[in-house]
C-alpha cells in the first residue's frame, strides 16, 4: 500500500490560478493541466491526482521542467515554471504518476568571474531526485556549461543542448513492505563494523550469487557475514556518483563512490533489475533482509563536495541550478567567485553555511533514515560540514541542527575528522564516533617494530582517552581501524614497502606514501614459506590488536581472507579484479578466516571488550584489582618512554564491566623480532592460552574451550607475536 507520507493536497480552486507571465519561454510546449504547486517539501512529491515539483534556486531568471517519456528520447512537455516562494519555483502537474522521468533548464546569467554560471542549454539533475535513469555521458562533451577561448583564457558559454548526455530524474512512490522492520539497534559498546563496496562484494565470477555487483546479490552473502559474527555493515557511497572525464579517457571510472551527484537517489548502476526506478526498493529490500539478519546498515555519505568537481567540470545538477548558493567560491578580487574552495582535494566543496545546503543536507538524512531505514552515517571528510565563518566550530549551524533533531540524534554519527585544511581527531560533538586515524598510524608503526611506540600504544589501546575523554564521550566513539578501503589491504600491509598504483595511469603519484607497511622480507607475492608464514603471524597479530582493543573496531572487507590489491593504495578508479572480492582467497586462505572469525567471537563473548567507560587503573569494583594494570618484559610497570622497547602487558579486569565477573585477561604483545619472556600476574585460579599467534595450530579459541597452561611465572613470547590469557570460572 502507497503511503504520503508527505501529502499536501492541491485545492480545486488552486487549479485556476496558474497563470503565464510575461516571460520569454524555452520553447513552451504541454497540454497537461497545471496549478501553482507548493514550494515545500523540495524535489518530486507525488499526490493522489499527480505530482508537485519544487525547486530551490535564488538567482535564477526563469526555470523549466522538462518531461520525457523515455531515457533518449525529446521531451514530451517543457513547462514554464512562474510559481516562486522563498526561492523555490514550483508547480503542480496533475495527471502525471510515479516512474515519470524529468529534468530542469534553468536561465540566469553566466558570468563565472562573479560566480553566475547558469545555461539554459543543459539539463539538469533534480538535487531531490528519489531515483536516476543512469550515468551521464560525455556524448561529446555536451554536459560541459562551457568552451574554453584560449586567447582570452576564459570560460565561454557552451550554446549546446546536453539532453541526449544526462541522467533522468524520475518521480518515485513506489508500494514497499516493510514487514514491520526494526532496527536491530545493537548498543555501540558490541558494534563491529564491516567495511564493504556493494559491487566489489559480489560481483567477481567467483561470488556464486545470482545477481551479482547489486544490492541484491549482497543479501545472498549474508550468511558470510552472519558467520563472521560482524553486526554492522558499513557500506561505501551508494548515492548516485559520476565519473570525471579524466578517468573515463584512461579507461577506467570511478568505483568508490565518492563524486556524488544525488543525494537522495541509490546507485542505479547497483540494481538487478533493469526496470527504471527499481532501484530505490532493491535498496530497501536490502536493509530489511540485513536488518532480519540482526546487521546494522551504515552509510558511507559525502557531502563535503558534489561530482561537478572544479571550474572546468560538467554542468549536470547544481553548478547550473544555483552554483553561488551550493558551492563556497573564492578568487581574487576582480574574479571574487571565479573558483571554488577545495578543501576536499576533489575540485569543489558544498557551502554549509548557506540554508538551502545545510537544508538539503539534513533532508537528505531524515530521508534515509525514515523512508530507507539505515541505521547510521560515516561523513566523509566530516570537517568540511562542521564550518563556521570558513572554519571548523564544534558549534556550526549544521552540527548543531543535527545534535537537535529528533530523527538524526538517535542514529550513529561516524566522522573521518579531517579534510585538507585540518586536522580534528577527537574534537566532534557528544554522541558522534569518529574514525580513529591516529590508532591506525601507530597501531601499523608499533606492529612492523618501529621504535619509540610504547607511550602512544597505551593509549590507542585503551579507547584512546586523552582524545575522546571530553564532553561525556566514551571509549566506544573511537572507530578503531588499522585498514579501510583508503590505503592498503591488510594483507598488503604486509607484503609491500611501497605503494604500487601503476594502474591508475598517474605514474604512481597518487595515494599516500606514509603507509607504516612492512613487506617482512619480500616484496610483493613470493612462494617463500618462512615469509608467508610471517606474513600470516602479522595478519593474525594486527587482528588481535584490532579486536581486543578499547573502542569500536572496523574491519576492511576481504581482510578476513587476504585480499590483495598488487600492492595499489588508492584503488579509487579500479572497477575490475584489483578492487573484487575473490571468494576463492576464502577456501586458499581458511586459516586465516576461522582466526579472524574465532577473534571475532572471543570479543563478543568477553564484556571486557565491550566497555562504556574508559580504564582508569583503579579498583572501583572492590575486589582488590584495578580495571588495568600495565607490565613490561619485567614485573612492574613497563618504562613507557625507553625507545628500543617493543614489549608490552596489561591485565583486564572483567569485574569492572560485569559485576561479579571472575574474568581476567592477560594481553601480550611482542613486535620484537626476538622472544621475550613475560611475568604472570598471580591469580586464584591458572591462566588458560586463549590466543598464541606464533602457534601453527590451535592459535586461537574459546574460554569453554580452552585448557590451562601449566604452573609457571613466566610466559615465553616468540618474535612478532600476539598472546592472550584468560583465568575466570
Amino acid at each position: 500500500m502507497t503511503v504520503f507520507s508527505l501529502y499536501y493536497p492541491i485545492h480545486e480552486t488552486e487549479k485556476q490560478t496558474y497563470k503565464p507571465q510575461n516571460m520569454s519561454p524555452l520553447t513552451q510546449r504541454t497540454d497537461k493541466q497545471l496549478s501553482n504547486g507548493y514550494y515545500d517539501p523540495q524535489g518530486a512529491t507525488l499526490h493522489p491526482n499527480g505530482v508537485n515539483f519544487a525547486l530551490y534556486s535564488k538567482y535564477a531568471e526563469s526555470v523549466y521542467l522538462l518531461l520525457f517519456d523515455s531515457v533518449d528520447g525529446e521531451p514530451t512537455d517543457i513547462i514554464p515554471v512562474y510559481s516562486k516562494t522563498k526561492n523555490v519555483w514550483h508547480v503542480f502537474i496533475h495527471g502525471i504518476q510515479s516512474g515519470q522521468l524529468y529534468g530542469y533548464k534553468v536561465r540566469g546569467k553566466y558570468n563565472p568571474m562573479i560566480g553566475y554560471r547558469f545555461n539554459e542549454n543543459k539539463l539538469l539533475i533534480d538535487p531531490y531526485a528519489k531515483a536516476v535513469t543512469g550515468k551521464c555521458n560525455y556524448h561529446d562533451n555536451l554536459i560541459y556549461g562551457y568552451i574554453h577561448d584560449s586567447r582570452h583564457r576564459d570560460l565561454l558559454l557552451d550554446s549546446r543542448d546536453s539532453t541526449p548526455a544526462v541522467g533522468k530524474s524520475i518521480v518515485i512512490d513506489e508500494p514497499f513492505d516493510w514487514e514491520e522492520d526494526r532496527s536491530p539497534g545493537i548498543p555501540p559498546e558490541k558494534l563491529i563494523i564491516y567495511e564493504a563496496h556493494i559491487k566489489g562484494f559480489t560481483t567477481h565470477t567467483s561470488s556464486g550469487v545470482r545477481n551479482p555487483g547489486t544490492y541484491s546479490g549482497l543479501i545472498e552473502k549474508i550468511p558470510y557475514l552472519k558467520d563472521l559474527g560482524i553486526n554492522a555493515i558499513e557500506l561505501m557511497p551508494v548515492h548516485e556518483h559520476f565519473s570525471p572525464a579524466e578517468l573515463i579517457k584512461k579507461g577506467l571510472k570511478e568505483y568508490w563512490g565518492y563524486n556524488t551527484i544525488g543525494f537522495f537517489a541509490p546507485e542505479s548502476s547497483f540494481r538487478s533489475d533493469p526496470a527504471l526506478g527499481s532501484q530505490v526498493n532493491e535498496f530497501k529490500n536490502m536493509v530489511k533482509s540485513l536488518h532480519k539478519a540482526g546487521l546494522e546498515v551504515i552509510l558511507d555519505v559525502v557531502y563535503n563536495h558534489t561530482g561537478e568537481g572544479g571550474e572546468t567540470g560538467p554542468t549536470i545538477c547544481f553548478r547550473g541550478i544555483d552554483n553561488q548558493s551550493y558551492y563556497a567560491l573564492e578568487g581574487p578580487s576582480l574574479q571574487p567567485y571565479r573558483h571554488y574552495r577545495n578543501d576536499t582535494g576533489t575540485g569543489n566543496m558544498l557551502n554549509v553555511e548557506n540554508p538551502q545546503v545545510r537544508k538539503l543536507i539534513l533532508d537528505s538524512l531524515r530521508y534515509w533514515v525514515l523512508e530507507m531505514h539505515v541505521d547510521g552515517f560515516r561523513f566523509d571528510l566530516a570537517t568540511i560540514l562542521a564550518r563556521k565563518k570558513g572554519r571548523f566550530s564544534q558549534k556550526s549551524v549544521l552540527m548543531k541542527l543535527i545534535a537537535r533533531d529528533p530523527v538524526l540524534k538517535k542514529v550513529k554519527l561516524i566522522a573521518e575528522p579531517w579534510d585538507l585544511s585540518t586536522y580534528q581527531l577527537g574534537s566532534f560533538p557528544k554522541n558522534w564516533h569518529e574514525w580513529n586515524g591516529k590508532y591506525r598510524d601507530t597501531l601499523r608503526r608499533f606492529l612492523k617494530g618501529d621504535q619509540g611506540q610504547l607511550n602512544d600504544l597505551g593509549w590507542r589501546l585503551t579507547g584512546s582517552m586523552d582524545l575522546f575523554n571530553n564532553r561525556h564521550r566514551k571509549p566506544y566513539h573511537s572507530i578503531n581501524f588499522i585498514t579501510c578501503h583508503d590505503g592498503f589491504t591488510l594483507h598488503d600491509l604486509f607484503s609491500y614497502n611501497t605503494k604500487h598504483n601503476e594502474a591508475n595511469h598517474e605514474e604512481n603519484r597518487d595515494g599516500s606514501n606514509d603507509n607504516h607497511s612492512w613487506n617482512c622480507g619480500f616484496e610483493g607475492f613470493t612462494d617463500n614459506s618462512p615469509v608467508l608464514n610471517l606474513r600470516k603471524r602479522m595478519i593474525k597479530n594486527a587482528i588481535c590488536c584490532l579486536l581486543f582493543s578499547t573502542g569500536t573496531p572496523m574491519i576492511r572487507s576481504g581482510d578476513e581472507i587476504m585480499k590483495s590489491q598488487n600492492g595499489n593504495n588508492n584503488a579509487y578508479c579500479q572497477d575490475n579484479e584489483i578492487s573484487w572480492l575473490d571468494w576463492n582467497l576464502l577456501e586458499n586462505n581458511r586459516d586465516i578466516y576461522q582466526f579472524f572469525k574465532m577473534a571475532v567471537a572471543l570479543r563478543k563473548s568477553l564484556p571486557v571488550f565491550q566497555r562504556t567507560s574508559f580504564l582508569n587503573g583503579r579498583d572501583s569494583s572492590g575486589n582488590s584489582v584495578p580495571d588495568i594494570s600495565w607490565f613490561g618484559p619485567q614485573a612492574g610497570q613497563p618504562p613507557w618512554n625507553k625507545p628500543d622497547l617493543k614489549t608490552i602487558a596489561c591485565l583486564l579486569d572483567g569485574a569492572e564491566v560485569s559485576p561479579g565477573s571472575k574474568d581476567r585477561i592477560f594481553l601480550i604483545l611482542n613486535s620484537d623480532p626476538a622472544s621475550r619472556h613475560i611475568s604472570l600476574p598471580k591469580q586464584p585460579g591458572p591462566w588458560h592460552r586463549l590466543i598464541d599467534t606464533a602457534l601453527d595450530h590451535d592459535a586461537i579459541c574459546l574460554p569453554d574451550e580452552s585448557r590451562p597452561i601449566p604452573s609457571q611465572e613466566l610466559y615465553s613470547v616468540q618474535p612478532r607475536s600476539v598472546v592472550l590469557l584468560w583465568t575466570g570460572e
